[in-house]
């Protein structure tokens, strides 16, 4: 069976002003979107889910999913505040989204193979889809191996501004032993620094790896966020900002050794809108692609 790519749509882009999920940005107007299942579909995945909301179903359905119906299975799945464990009740002053893997948590009814798990609005390059897609081919009727790809974090920086960047740790087989969100990374006289709470500056080698939320997960990964969701809420009560990653279920996996997460290499370069200033950049590096034949145009005919 072809794994299944699980796209994280519900965002609304405040940073970058719009919903930059359904920004035309290829020279035909093509999404990030658009890229990322062309290229899944040539790396051998076999189906795509997208989470949302169902405020703007009907929009992204028209714009978007009307382009895959005849190249490859499509389903849909939604992300609301108030999609809780029995027991539990939305407050009244919660407008925050519940994060990534709680969007992660609403693919369980419709996903029962090994899955991908990417962001929308991130290109993420060829190889790297064929790199995950090949791992999750050989995760099929296993149970506790994930992966992800780690991304050299020189190929991962935004020009625009500042990124947030989850930096990894691996063992000398590449498993992943840690993974420490730094929210304030950019290149500073030449060299790569993040600065942490306090306004301090520390180094970060051109190399080191990090996650692009491009992670590999079978299919028992739904049980376990979904259990510690409801410790998640139960510690979070008050906090109405509280978000629950993907990474920090991937950390309480591992480090209560329940699951192993092997790190992925990739040559690829990232680029993604982070900033309305981005994009200017992102339409240039897609029309290098086509240029240069890495991508047909129009890409969905």
């Amino acid at each position: 069976m072809k794994p299944t790519l699980f796209i994280l749509a519900a965002g609304m882009g405040s940073r970058y002003g719009n919903l930059k999920q359904i920004d035309g940005l290829g020279p035909n107007g093509e999404t990030i979107m658009d890229y990322s299942i062309y290229d899944a579909l040539r790396g051998g995945f076999g189906k795509v889910v997208f989470v949302i909301r169902k405020s703007f179903d009907k929009e992204f359905r028209e714009k978007v999913i009307s382009k895959y119906e005849n190249h490859i299975p499509v389903e849909v799945v939604y992300q609301e505040l108030d999609n809780l464990p029995e027991g539990f009740e939305l407050h009244p002053d919660r407008v925050k989204p519940w994060g990534t893997n709680h969007a992660v948590l609403m693919g369980k009814d419709v996903i029962k193979e090994p899955f991908a798990v990417i962001n929308a609005d991130d290109f993420y390059g060829r190889e790297s889809f064929g790199i995950l897609a090949d791992k999750l081919k050989e995760l099929e009727g296993k149970e506790n191996h994930y992966c992800m790809v780690g991304y050299r974090l020189h190929n991962t920086l935004s020009e625009s501004g500042a990124v947030a960047r989850g930096v990894c740790e691996k063992d000398e087989n590449d498993y992943l032993t840690s993974i420490v969100e730094r929210t304030h990374i950019e290149r500073v006289d030449g060299v790569i620094k993040y600065k942490d709470a306090e306004n301090y500056w520390f180094e970060l080698g051109e190399n080191t790896p990090v996650s692009m939320n491009m992670w590999g997960f079978t299919p028992e990964y739904f049980n376990y966020s979904e259990k510690y969701f409801e410790k998640f809420l139960e510690l979070n009560q008050g906090n109405l900002k509280a978000e629950y990653f993907i990474p920090l279920m991937v950390d309480h996996l591992i480090s209560t050794k329940t699951a192993d997460v092997k790190v992925l290499d990739t040559p690829s370069k990232w680029f993604g809108v982070t900033y309305a200033e981005d994009r200017a950049s992102v339409v240039d590096k897609l029309q290098k692609l086509v240029d240069t034949g890495e991508y047909p145009t129009p890409l969905w005919q």
